[in-house]
């Protein structure tokens, strides 16, 4: 039997970078998907026995939360920035703890334990000192790149296309295009997908491109959409 999953996040990149991960997997089906708190509620209400990944940026209130899901059969991972307690979400018995670097195998190896009935919590391998270093690197990339590149970087994070992109700069596709290509390289990586995670994981550039970790993300994006 397939192991049923809802993705609830306010990044589209990350949960579509999920998704993507997922759907290779035989025992995975995505029956879900959702950027608010609103459709959260809802959906933990209407589908039975499905393994909800949410991220602590919704700020769902876990009580209600729970309470919700009190009659569906639901089982909860929680997905936390870096630093972040995993206190709070264990006294609420959420049943999974993931953080946005997780590994796809260790994802993997969390959604099927948990499915399971089992309680998995990822240790968070970054300490002061390596969260200090990592800021550093972001330091780096963000002193890099150009106003207009951490413009592009904000909407590619908020699920813009190349076009949406181009729309709302006054710019073609084919000048986007190009600095996205100038973006990866400043970053070191290959796509859209690896960029808006590599962002994610640096506060600092993050803070740089005008993306709040609060604000829910405004276009979902599918899965035809990340290259």
């Amino acid at each position: 039997m397939s192991i049923r999953v809802i993705i609830a996040d306010n990044y589209a990149m990350f949960r579509a970078g999920i998704a993507r991960f997922l759907v290779i997997e035989d025992d995975f089906r995505i029956v879900g998907q959702c950027d608010d708190l609103p459709r959260l509620y809802k959906t933990v209400e209407t589908l039975n026995g499905a393994v909800v990944i949410f991220a602590s940026s919704l700020q769902p209130n876990l009580s209600e939360l729970v309470e919700r899901a009190s009659g569906s059969n639901v089982r909860f991972v929680a997905v936390l920035d870096k630093l972040e307690s995993p206190q709070p979400f264990l006294r609420h018995n959420i049943d999974g703890i993931m953080y946005r670097d997780v590994s796809q195998n260790e994802a993997l190896r969390c959604l099927r334990a948990v499915s399971s009935g089992n309680k998995y919590i990822q240790q968070e391998s970054r300490g002061p000192a390596e969260h200090l270093d990592s800021d550093m690197v972001g330091q780096r990339v963000r002193d890099r790149l150009s106003r207009k590149e951490l413009q592009i970087i904000g909407l590619l994070l908020k699920g813009y296309k190349n076009k949406d992109i181009a729309d709302e700069l006054n710019n073609s596709e084919q000048v986007i295009k190009n600095y996205l290509r100038s973006i990866f390289d400043k970053t070191g990586v290959s796509d859209r997908l690896e960029l808006a995670l590599f962002t994610l994981h640096h506060r600092t550039l993050l803070d740089a491109v005008g993306v709040s970790v609060e604000r829910p993300m405004g276009m979902p994006l599918g899965l035809a959409q990340i290259a």
